[in-house]
């Protein structure tokens, strides 16, 4: 048994107990004050997360509570389509995260990674301003609580594997719906999209995740991924947002077009509206569907050639298709209590020849891929 202890040595004992957790809650204290506070978007509550760790840590009190999640996943450069999604994942959860990563798999060694535009501060001013519009909408279910902004090397732990073909790496494939259409001619592109998405569900664990309906192919993609894995998500799909005026589909990659190339870049759409009233006329055929579509596209191309260097727009149409809903391969007639995709995509070439003064497009007005879609309904019998 121990020796009893007399008073001297009790009180030295408590002195030394209280020394040791005046230095513990000194060291907590100087450790809380040299961490860096929590980071926020400018004038708002929303959070901003760089890591997954910090994620995880945000969430888990929401699956604690049973509080809902929606994922809006994006690139950054903000547009009212992006919006349009975070109001949707709004009224249907009690949080949103909006990711910002410019993902670089989803590039080819060729493509526009370098110039696509960075654009952080608008970003966070246009979801200040959205969560200010959510707060006074009692509709909605949730505001934005936070965005996830990691870096790649967050995103590759075990560093990014590359963009060519041939990359070793930890990807997610989804053949053969990948490799038609957008996979024909960008090979690697749904390769990064699927590995990408797996891994900000993973990360976020959303209950819902939104995508626009512009990028058909992708959400295609994403569904069957969801499906194939298992992933307890469910996809919500938003109507394509456009330009009033004229219907030109929102992108990221519009700042690119100027104002010359932005007037013609709406023939795809136009070729596509076409194509979708042939059907609503009666045709089943590919060859009457496509048929109109084509006719819109060559009637603008000889437009433009008329025009000197100083005046005209050229652009290559890489594909106008007419697929199966589910599997995107081309039909030769639409079965109509199935419908069909019509889908197309044009490259806008660099200006000939630009006059002094004129708007060229964000970047010098490099060559801009345009794509854009129109879902054929079935027809009720």
């Amino acid at each position: 048994m121990f020796a009893a202890l007399d008073r001297p040595q009790l009180a030295a004992r408590a002195l030394r107990a209280a020394s040791r957790r005046s230095r513990i809650f000194a060291q907590t204290v100087c450790s809380t004050a040299a961490s860096p506070a929590v980071e926020k978007l400018p004038s708002t509550s929303i959070r901003v997360l760089r890591t997954v760790d910090a994620v995880r840590r945000w969430r888990r009190p929401h699956t604690l509570s049973q509080h809902s999640v929606g994922l809006v996943p994006t690139m950054g450069a903000l547009h009212e389509g992006h919006l349009a999604l975070v109001r949707a994942a709004a009224r249907e959860n009690h949080h949103v995260v909006v990711s910002v990563y410019v993902n670089p798999a989803q590039f080819g060694v060729r493509e526009d990674l370098a110039s696509y535009p960075a654009t952080w501060d608008a970003d966070a001013a246009a979801l200040a301003r959205l969560d200010r519009e959510l707060a006074g909408d009692g509709a909605n279910l949730g505001r934005v609580s936070a965005v996830f902004a990691p870096p790649t090397s967050e995103m590759y732990p075990s560093g990014f594997p590359g963009q060519d073909v041939d990359s070793k790496g930890s990807f997610v494939s989804i053949t053969p719906v990948a490799e038609v259409l957008e996979g024909a001619s960008r090979p690697t592109f749904f390769r990064g999209v699927a590995t990408v998405c797996m891994k900000l569900f993973n990360i976020v664990q959303p209950e819902r995740v939104y995508f626009g309906q512009k990028d058909v192919q992708q959400t295609v993609v994403v569904r069957r991924m969801v499906r194939d894995f298992a992933l307890p998500t469910e996809v919500v799909v938003c109507p394509t947002e456009r330009e009033p005026a004229d219907g030109l589909a929102l992108s990221s990659r519009n700042v690119y077009l100027g104002t010359r190339r932005r007037r013609v870049g709406i023939v795809l759409h136009r070729a596509l509206v076409a194509a979708s009233n042939s059907y609503g006329g009666g045709n089943l055929d590919r060859k009457s569907v496509l048929g109109t579509a084509h006719e819109v596209v060559a009637a603008v191309v000889q437009a433009q050639a008329r025009l000197p260097p100083t005046q005209r727009v050229l652009f290559e149409v890489d594909y106008i298709s007419l697929s199966d809903p589910d599997t995107l391969q081309e039909v030769d007639a639409i079965d109509p209590e199935r419908g069909a995709v019509l889908s197309g995509a044009i490259k806008m070439l660099p200006l000939e020849e630009a006059v002094p003064g004129e708007d060229v497009g964000h970047a010098g007005g490099p060559a801009v891929r345009l794509i854009d879609n129109l879902i054929l309904k079935p027809i009720k019998v």
